[in-house]
């Protein structure tokens, strides 16, 4: 369970935070001007309002200009509902009433996943590690049909190799990867493809059994070299 948490975190700290504000130096100059006019209005008047109705102004329409990079797509909400994809570079809001809701990562990402002391289909205990190459080819599916897209994809990757190695003997599983590999990508690319996403490939990188057995079959291939 440890290893899985792990992989999460791995996963979703190669991703763009959601929640965490993203200053441009646009905002930096849409805030600056309005503030400088207040201050030189407030100079010559010799009045305070001039400067603060300049701040209150310049944080207002800060919070119009976002910047998108290029990998990225916006999920923009306008009072809650879905109003389109911005992005990639600069684009304009409705400041406090349009919200990104979720900034979309598009390039290839790498999630490591692991079915630890799961029954092969011979009832022999084994624990597989493997690595999930995938991508958000829908932001907007991604955005609003799954809640956390990355644990989902984690979670349906885990869950589908249990799947495979619980009717997939030992032998098959030690020497068929490629094939286990290919219907793996398939089994999880038909579980998130709902949600906008796709699986470019699976590599399985470790096929760990028990100790006792690895000694039987080391005795089992000397004898039979003898």
């Amino acid at each position: 369970m440890s290893s899985n948490m792990t992989s999460l975190i791995q996963t979703r700290s190669n991703l763009p935070s959601q929640n965490t504000p993203r200053v441009n130096v646009v905002s930096a100059v849409v805030f600056l001007v309005p503030v400088l006019i207040g201050v030189f209005t407030s100079l010559a008047t010799f009045s305070p309002f001039g400067a603060i109705a300049g701040v209150l102004l310049g944080l207002f329409l800060a919070q119009s200009p976002k910047i998108a990079r290029q990998w990225e797509r916006a999920v923009v909400l306008r009072l809650g509902k879905f109003v389109g994809l911005r992005g990639p570079g600069l684009f304009w809001m409705i400041p406090f009433v349009d919200t990104v809701s979720t900034w979309v990562d598009q390039r290839v990402i790498t999630t490591s996943f692991a079915a630890e002391e799961t029954l092969t289909s011979d009832t022999v205990p084994v624990n597989v590690d493997a690595v999930l190459f995938w991508m958000v080819y829908d932001p907007e599916k991604a955005a609003l049909e799954v809640q956390n897209y990355p644990q989902a994809v984690s979670w349906a990757a885990q869950t589908a190799l249990r799947d495979i190695i619980g009717r997939t003997s030992l032998t098959d599983l030690l020497r068929g990867r490629e094939r286990i590999e290919e219907e793996l990508q398939q089994l999880i690319d038909e579980r998130s493809n709902p949600w906008g996403v796709t699986v470019q490939s699976v590599e399985m990188r470790d096929v760990i059994i028990p100790t006792a057995l690895q000694d039987a079959m080391s005795r089992e291939a000397q004898a039979a070299r003898e």
